[in-house]
């Protein structure tokens, strides 16, 4: 398929001045790689669900995993369904910080709506044991970097060719499922996307 050409895109330079932060304890609500590599101090993980929104590939990537020429593909929050991720609570002292962090790190070209989102923690047996309200990264689909639903094929064909600042777009995706498996979630669309990709991947990269 043909990828979006963005060299011509006029982004927006400023991006807000701070995040929306619930009352109380900051929750954050990890579905990607924030999961397994946040970046900020995090004193309790609980598995998570989010509803109203789903995991998938659905942002195009034009430094971190490609270029404005020839764009990658990463993840991103689209409307429906329901995600399974992990709720990061962060200890008050640390709160300006990782708020801090947050923003510089999710909050470039502002593709992502930050909001406060319910998420019901998943603690033993019994779901959806009590809610909290968690500080989350919303893909905008009105944003000229939201992609539309791909097939498998051309997915893969698009993460092939992409490579970025933070390295090749295959090796995001196949050590992303691999992080999503250790942490026995199910994304059927990562990891079937993933499977075809692995011959292509480079062993031990980081995603």
């Amino acid at each position: 398929m043909k990828t979006p050409d963005f060299t011509a895109l006029h982004l927006t330079p400023s991006k807000p001045k701070s995040l929306p932060l619930p009352t109380g304890d900051l929750w954050v609500f990890g579905y990607g790689s924030l999961m397994w590599n946040p970046g900020f101090d995090v004193c309790q993980a609980v598995p998570a669900r989010l509803y109203g929104y789903h995991r998938r590939l659905c942002l195009w990537s034009i430094h971190y995993r490609g270029t404005a020429k020839c764009p990658g593909l990463v993840l991103g929050l689209a409307r429906g369904g329901s995600c399974n991720g992990i709720a990061l609570r962060v200890a008050r002292r640390d709160t300006s910080a990782a708020s801090a962090y947050l923003l510089k790190r999710e909050m470039l070209n502002n593709v992502y709506r930050p909001a406060i989102k319910k998420v019901y923690l998943r603690r033993g047996d019994n779901n959806d044991d009590d809610s909290v309200d968690a500080l989350t990264f919303i893909s905008k689909p009105e944003h000229p970097q939201f992609a539309q639903a791909l097939s498998i094929a051309d997915t893969v064909a698009v993460v092939l060719q992409a490579r970025g600042e933070g390295g090749k777009n295959c090796d995001y995706v196949v050590n992303t499922a691999r992080h999503l498996s250790h942490l026995a979630i199910e994304c059927t669309e990562i990891h079937r996307v993933a499977e075809r990709l692995r011959p292509a991947a480079t062993t031990g990269a980081s995603a």
